[in-house]
């Protein structure tokens, strides 16, 4: 179908965004006053394109007259568009009080050029709107239309399952009175919450304070969380893991991780943050998309739970998950003292979809293993679980890293994202077995310790966490007490020991030197 010659004035695409029409300088028209225009102008004229749809209206039942409107909207539509156009989106939204409309047109090379609908166009949105309202529970809030020059359509009613784009929100009170004029049974939780929500989930640190000393001076006790989740400082790391694992396939979705802070956003609104705060304190909170509770509360049957019962002054809304502000917030738990507690928040068994899969090394091994490679081989799952163990030691090098990934992938990346965790080994990588076995000599040369019963030739390596241990071995039936050992460090400092002196018992001190050493 090709462009009627009635648009041949209108702009071609230049790789701009055009707008055609002429907007009012007070906005556009209300839907009531567009209709009121429309009334006078009759119906679109005979050489209009043909969408596929020419009925009147009169003696149509409503399903039959909406999607007669629907039609007529796209004829007036598909007349406004410039030459050349492949594609046609339209969105309106509308409510009692208010009307936002956003029309564009695009080529094949995806330029853009955006119109105006007329008022008559309007009118027609806002009497389908009125139509719809007895199709079902309420009418439509948004309605969209995707248009082909070819004259293929498809049409979208919008009740609000998923939140409107911020461009085609209104206030409260738009809401509001569309509500009255409109009454429903329910309404989706996240309107229900803008709403309603009225700032209950805020906390600040003044009612923090407050409501902590209050729960204090009543005996008032948070509840003990035993087996919701992993231990703060486990958790953590295991985050680290994933977050480090998402980057490193180049995958915008999955957690990630500043210092002290991490957070999560699932492909279905569900998500949480983490804060780790001074003094081995940690804040996990977030929301679970549609969670019943909040329907519930919102829609009047309930009263909305009391996440912070019990609570510490130090949660507050700094370190609570932005959901808070909007009242969508489903969870709080806060770590003290070496356990998690929680007020009226759903047991954890409840919240995986707002979490990562932190909840065992098992868990966050099939994670990672399946962003690796669709069938993991068994040497490859081993590499990750190695990896994640070294995460949860807070010992993850590039060698492991790179073990995990195959080499491929943006490691860099990955690793920064360890590093800002504070789960990447802090200081070198692992000294080559060569540099150590060097290093011990010159050490053992120096010191005038080389001789036939400790020939420098039979010195052999075993690896340590951050290092070496260096030695002559012995026959199996020779006996010798106080035999020189010496610990190489990964930074080649070299430390002469003793076997009288069990590495297990010496290992711990050479390790905490050399973190030490690179804190």
């Amino acid at each position: 179908m090709t462009i009627p010659d009635k648009n041949s004035d209108l702009p071609e695409f230049d790789g701009l965004s055009a707008v055609i029409g002429v907007a009012d300088p007070d906005g556009p028209p209300a839907a009531t006053d567009a209709l009121e225009m429309a009334e006078t102008l009759g119906p679109p004229a005979d050489s209009d394109p043909d969408i596929g749809f020419s009925l009147t209206d009169s003696a149509l039942d409503v399903p039959q007259r909406a999607r007669g409107l629907a039609h007529r909207i796209a004829q007036d539509l598909f007349a406004l568009g410039p030459q050349g156009w492949v594609r046609l989106h339209a969105s309106f939204a509308l409510t009692t009080t208010g009307q936002r409309s956003r029309v564009v047109f695009s080529d094949d090379r995806d330029r853009e050029a955006q119109v105006l609908p007329s008022a008559e166009t309007l009118a027609l949105v806002a009497e389908h709107r009125r139509l719809s309202a007895d199709l079902g529970d309420g009418p439509w809030w948004r309605l969209e239309l995707e248009l082909t020059a070819a004259g293929e359509l498809s049409v979208d009613h919008d009740y609000g399952d998923e939140p409107f784009p911020a461009d085609q929100m209104f206030g409260i009170q738009d809401y509001l009175a569309d509500l009255e004029a409109y009454p429903r049974d329910g309404v989706p939780t996240w309107l229900a919450a803008y709403l309603h929500h009225d700032g209950r989930q805020s906390r600040t640190p003044q009612q923090a304070a407050a409501a902590a000393r209050t729960e204090r001076e009543s005996g008032y006790l948070p509840v003990v969380s035993e087996d919701d989740f992993p231990n703060f400082p486990v958790l953590w790391a295991r985050w680290a893991a994933i977050s480090a694992a998402f980057v490193a396939v180049r995958s915008d979705w999955g957690p990630r991780v500043l210092p002290s802070f991490a957070w999560f956003e699932g492909s279905r609104r569900s998500g949480s943050s983490l804060y780790m705060l001074p003094g081995g304190r940690a804040v996990l909170s977030g929301g679970v998309w549609n969670a019943p509770e909040l329907a519930a509360a919102y829609n009047g049957t309930t009263p909305l739970p009391r996440l912070y019962a019990g609570a510490p002054e130090w949660v507050a809304n700094p370190v609570l998950n932005t959901r808070a502000g909007g009242g969508l917030l489903s969870f709080c738990y806060w770590w003290e003292r070496g356990r998690w507690y929680r007020g009226a928040s759903p047991a954890a068994t409840e919240l995986a979809a707002a979490v990562p899969g932190i909840w065992t090394a098992g868990t966050v091994t099939d994670v990672i293993s399946g962003l690796v490679a669709e069938h993991p081989a068994p040497e490859q799952r081993a590499a990750v679980a190695e990896f994640v163990a070294a995460a949860e030691r807070h010992d993850v090098t590039h060698a492991v890293l790179a073990a995990a990934f195959g080499g491929i992938g943006d490691l860099d990346a990955a690793h920064y994202q360890l590093a800002l965790a504070g789960v990447a080994r802090i200081g070198p990588d692992p000294l080559p077995e060569g540099e150590a076995l060097d290093a011990a000599r010159h050490q053992i040369r120096s010191e005038g310790l080389e001789s036939a019963g400790f020939p420098l030739d039979d010195l052999r390596a075993e690896r340590l966490s951050v290092g070496w241990l260096v030695y002559v071995p012995t026959d199996a039936e020779e006996i010798v007490i106080d035999r020189a050992l010496f610990y190489v460090a990964d930074d080649g400092v070299v430390e002469r020991a003793t076997s009288s002196t069990p590495a297990s018992v010496y290992l711990p001190g050479f390790e905490q030197r050399f973190r030490r050493r690179h804190s």
